[in-house]
């Protein structure tokens, strides 16, 4: 009877956190539940699979916060741990096309006052979307208050913006009222 319950418990347990492991998926990409990012515990808010003219997969991404919401101004304005993991699903997003759409996206997505502002963050933060993206490549963003956005392409950082405003003008852009809906939506887990 013991041996039956412990065989029972170790199948449950391994079960359990089997689907806990693995809190989303997306075109063979999955997401766990938890994150640890510089020494805090983000749990996976969303996830969204970005397109280009409907048809074209362009990247499965994560959104991880340390207080999940459904709220994107929360999301956006919050002084908390947050971070972003793209996983490329194809060989068409170069570096130039990278680059041109992420100071699009931020252009039509703040006030003209601020995107002015902050011109050159926005610049250098493009510029370092400098390699073309092939399937199975990689880019991380990190906020850390006090610390600032961080950019990671494939593994390799490639440099920090300084200060929470230019950090909220870039989650703006990702979960903000003119960001793509479907990504959008995806992010808030809504």
């Amino acid at each position: 009877m013991i041996k039956r319950m412990s065989v029972a418990l170790f199948f449950f347990l391994f079960v359990f956190s089997t689907i806990s492991a693995a809190a989303a998926e997306i075109e063979g990409v999955t997401f766990p539940a938890e994150k640890e990012i510089k020494g805090k515990t983000l749990s996976l808010n969303g996830t969204a699979l970005r397109k280009k003219f409907v048809f074209i997969k362009v990247y499965a991404g994560g959104f991880y916060l340390e207080n999940p919401t459904q709220n994107a101004e929360k999301a956006i304005m919050s002084e908390q741990v947050k971070y972003f993991y793209l996983h490329y699903l194809t060989n068409k997003a170069t570096a130039e096309k990278i680059q041109h759409g992420f100071i699009e996206a931020m252009k039509k997505a703040n006030p003209a006052d601020l995107f002015k502002k902050h011109r050159d963050d926005i610049e250098r933060y493009a510029s370092w979307l400098d390699e073309d993206m092939k399937v199975g490549s990689t880019s991380e963003s990190v906020y850390v208050p006090g610390e600032g956005l961080t950019l990671m392409l494939n593994g390799k950082t490639k440099g920090t913006i300084k200060g929470r405003e230019f950090a909220r003008m870039y989650y703006r852009y990702n979960l903000g009222e003119k960001a793509d809906e479907n990504v959008r939506k995806g992010y808030l887990g809504l």
